[in-house]
């Protein structure tokens, strides 16, 4: 994946596509971030698909609550310009796993481990979380969860 942003930053500045650009560098930059603390001291090493999707995720977080406060203080071109943003790195994550095949996974989980009552939440989302690889958003995760141990 990390190869696949390095070319599409490549053919983003050839198209002098403004957005893409600023929007690839920041993530090859956060991507950069996370390999030094890994410890990767080689600039040839790679990160795995498993390593940048959270990064991604963190990155799309950012734009949607950048968006929200910007329309909610009525900045209404900002908030285009995160939901552009947005847009270029959704398109570099994993489709997400549907409802039927998550509900599937945290009934599994909480089956497992017996859970019974919010305090066990964490530990759902957790079995959960390992079982989705990064294929599923965090809040769905939870609100999912959160909804089966209050039901």
């Amino acid at each position: 994946m990390e190869d696949k942003i390095k070319a599409d930053l490549k053919e983003a500045m050839l198209a002098k596509d403004e957005t893409k650009v600023s929007t690839l560098r920041l993530l090859i930059s956060e991507i950069t971030y996370s390999k030094v603390a890994k410890g990767l001291k080689n600039s040839e090493e790679k990160l795995s698909d498993e390593d940048i999707i959270p990064i991604l995720r963190k990155e799309i977080k950012k734009r949607k609550e950048g968006a929200a406060g910007y329309r909610s203080g009525g900045r209404e071109e900002s908030a285009l310009k995160e939901e552009e943003e947005l847009k270029v790195l959704e398109a570099y994550l994993p489709e997400e796993m549907n409802d039927e095949e998550l509900t599937k996974i945290v009934n599994e989980a909480i089956t497992n481990i017996g859970a019974t009552s919010m305090a066990d939440m964490g530990k759902v989302i957790g079995i959960v979380m390992g079982k989705t690889g990064g294929n599923v958003d965090g809040s769905r995760i939870s609100s999912l969860v959160k909804e089966k141990l209050q039901g």
